[in-house]
């Protein structure tokens, strides 16, 4: 049956040039989109056709100034929970030379108290965050919970080292009036002062849509569809 075709809707024979079914009319063009089923009793089959279908890809954007700002906060508790205890043992130990008759030790014990405990959280943030962020986490708790990670400008894991002085160069960042840290929410990638200098990135993964080709008609596998025993 070459030059000829059979009408989709009422299975006509046509002629290859007709542009409507000489039977009941319907235009013969293809329409984007729709394939042809095939006629029972007839030789005709559906031809291949691709279609795009979606498929999820990952897809990277950059941890924003306010959630960043949570996520500094739930770190600042976490380490302030570590080294309280310091700060209690001191603060404990200075009360307890007061109410013995000894005022000047316990001044002296609570100032000590106070000093560790600031030298504990200066050293435990800083390991804290090295630890983390150059860890296979590349983040800190606070971090995690949003989904962020913390990676030089190609997007791989970050050294102790360029963690340690990133973490460091934040003391730049809060020196006149925390501009370094506002600056995150007006940088094309959402960079700090500390990220500038560190050459740091802190990225947000999430699903985005990406197309893939589709052939038509797909490939059927298991039990003829209204048989007994077919499955969905």
């Amino acid at each position: 049956m070459n030059g000829t075709f059979f009408c989709n809707k009422c299975g006509a024979q046509n002629a290859a040039s007709a542009q409507f079914c000489s039977r009941c009319g319907t235009p013969t063009s293809p329409i984007p989109g729709v394939v042809p089923a095939a006629v029972p009793g007839s030789s005709y089959s559906p031809p291949a056709t691709s279609y795009q279908a979606v498929a999820p890809a990952v897809g990277v954007r950059y941890g924003g100034f306010w959630i960043r700002v949570v996520a500094a906060i739930i770190d600042a508790i976490i380490v302030r929970v570590v080294v309280s205890p310091i700060h209690l043992l001191f603060g404990g130990l200075g009360l307890a030379g007061m109410m013995s008759g000894v005022p000047h030790t316990g001044i002296g014990l609570g100032l000590l108290g106070g000093g560790v405990t600031l030298i504990a959280s200066v050293f435990g943030s800083w390991l804290y965050e090295a630890f983390m962020e150059s860890s296979s986490y590349q983040a800190t708790l606070g971090k995690m919970i949003f989904g962020m990670k913390v990676t030089d400008l190609n997007g791989n894991r970050i050294s102790f080292e360029r963690a340690t002085g990133r973490h460091f160069a934040k003391w730049l960042s809060g020196l006149v009036l925390c501009i370094g840290y506002i600056m995150v929410g007006f940088t094309e990638r959402k960079q700090g002062l500390h990220d500038l200098l560190a050459g740091t990135l802190v990225r947000r993964v999430r699903i985005v849509a990406r197309s893939t080709s589709l052939s038509w008609p797909l490939p059927f596998h298991g039990c003829a569809a209204g048989s007994p025993g077919s499955r969905f």
